[in-house]
């Protein structure tokens, strides 16, 4: 099968991504905030669009994503859904606002009718209920599992996840848990390679990776890390635009790297 081409499909949906999973083609992510960029994602056939609560720090100037609000989110979600009819698109539920599955309810309700066609969840086992009731109402779910940033002063800071045995045992039961409640998709960030490609052949789930090494069934980067806009960039991004100029190429290139296992490297990775 030939390696599809975004650019040119109607719109990628959940059935686009499974099928990639099944004919073993990569999936492009982008995490971006804006209507512009969005419509420059669409350009260049980027399969899915993250809203990221990491729009804490990119666009508003903080040192975490905890002070971002569900408000926050439904208005940049908006903002992304109006510039690309196209990718599929992922919005990140912030910092408290899924604490309870009736909470989580009530603002992946708000984040759906804003356009997107996913919602994102960071936690493991104590999630699945609050998972499955989402999923069962047609609401469809990403997990996040290894280093969640929401958690960052319960882990002291941005620190490798599942780096020892026991660790590493719990964050591929939380991944299997978490599909078997219905989750279609997860977020594997900052694990070592070697357990992001034990998850992504042992459960029955669509890996998104990021730092997590090149097995993942898809690869997601931050739109201002990929073009040299971070100050202090992470280890598993690349400056893409000193290679391609544009920032349209840059998606592109950013796609074209990920489906030709030219991106990530070794230095990518833990």
């Amino acid at each position: 099968m030939s390696a599809h081409n975004p650019a040119l499909e109607t719109s990628i949906t959940l059935n686009s991504l499974r099928r990639y999973k099944q004919a073993n083609e990569k999936i492009s992510c982008i995490a971006l905030y804006d209507a512009p960029m969005a419509a420059i994602a669409q350009r260049a056939g980027i399969d899915i669009v993250l809203v990221g609560d990491s729009l804490g720090m990119t666009v508003q100037g903080h040192g975490s994503t905890l002070p971002v609000t569900i408000e926050h989110m439904v208005y940049h979600t908006a903002a992304v859904s109006r510039g690309n009819k196209k990718s599929f698109i992922i919005s990140d539920m912030p910092f408290m606002s899924y604490a309870t599955p009736e909470q989580a309810m009530s603002n992946a309700g708000l984040l759906m009718q804003a356009g997107a066609h996913m919602v994102k969840l960071e936690g493991g086992q104590w999630l699945v209920e609050t998972v499955n009731m989402l999923s069962e109402r047609g609401v469809p779910v990403c997990a996040h599992l290894g280093l969640t940033p929401q958690s960052v002063n319960k882990f002291g800071g941005y620190r490798v996840q599942g780096r020892d045995d026991q660790q590493a045992a719990q964050i591929l039961k939380d991944a299997a848990d978490l599909a078997q409640a219905g989750a279609d998709l997860v977020v594997l960030e900052c694990v070592p390679q070697t357990l992001a490609k034990k998850i992504s052949e042992e459960v029955d789930i669509i890996t998104i990776g990021i730092g997590a090494g090149p097995n993942t069934h898809s690869q997601v980067l931050v739109a201002n890390d990929m073009l040299g806009i971070t100050p202090t960039p992470p280890k598993f991004s690349k400056n893409f635009l000193s290679t391609y100029q544009s920032i349209e190429d840059t998606f592109a290139g950013f796609a074209s790297e990920i489906k030709s296992g030219a991106f990530p490297k070794e230095e990518h990775s833990f």
